[in-house]
């Protein structure tokens, strides 16, 4: 793990990093069961790599990414949680940190993995923030460098979770789907459009992205208290 080890426990809103709040509620067993079922999506080919995004914003990707990479974390597994999104990250703010280095000075200077990837405060988890926000994200994310950039960070991290711009917005998803080994979609059960969701499947199949499931979030569960994410299953 890299960079100086914080302690202190992050005081998250709501529904924000609840695995690790309250790793016994109904809600962190939801993503554990995401864990679970991303384990087993490909038992001959191992998935190391986990791309989220969703059809459009607000659907809660940045949330529910943070919460699987932590439920990983939490297995003994060392886990980089990575924003893709350099466009609107939010992984340095759910985290409380600076984002002066991250994955875009990585890329365009080259820089190694000790330089921008920080230990989060959770054991096992580290963080590789966005960077400051480049003028050009696509062409960044599909550089040469970028793939040099992911094979590193693949092959010294068991897990790499990365949070990734909804995919009607922008093609990055499209891109960094292709540098992953799988890609899970996510919806929100208020904003639901199945005609949205349709046309970013079918755009991320365009990509040859290996799409294997579906969160449906903020779908309250036998009126338990917090059940707001659910696995809603597997393509």
């Amino acid at each position: 793990m890299f960079g100086k080890k914080n302690h202190r426990k992050f005081q998250s809103g709501p529904r924000e990093l609840v695995v690790e709040r309250e790793p016994k509620s109904p809600v962190s067993e939801q993503f554990r069961t995401i864990r679970t079922n991303i384990t087993y999506s490909n038992i001959d080919n191992p998935v190391k790599s986990v791309l989220f995004t969703s059809a459009t914003p607000n659907a809660g990707k940045s949330t529910i990414a943070a919460n699987v990479a932590i439920a990983y974390a939490q297995a003994g597994k060392r886990t980089l949680l990575l924003d893709g999104d350099l466009r609107r990250p939010t992984t340095h703010y759910t985290f409380e940190m600076q984002n002066v280095r991250g994955l875009s000075t990585a890329i365009i200077n080259e820089l190694p993995l000790n330089e921008v990837a920080r230990e989060s405060g959770i054991e096992n988890l580290d963080i590789i923030t966005s960077g400051p926000i480049p003028p050009n994200p696509s062409e960044l994310l599909s550089s040469k460098k970028m793939n040099l950039f992911m094979k590193m960070v693949t092959d010294h991290y068991d897990m790499v979770i990365i949070d990734s711009p909804p995919v009607l917005a922008v093609t990055d998803s499209q891109v960094l789907s292709q540098l992953t080994d799988a890609t899970i979609l996510v919806t929100n059960v208020d904003d639901n459009n199945r005609d949205s969701i349709l046309q970013a499947k079918e755009l991320m199949e365009k990509a040859d992205a290996n799409i294997i499931g579906v969160v449906l979030n903020n779908k309250k569960m036998d009126n338990k208290k917090d059940s707001y994410y659910y696995y809603y299953g597997s393509e």
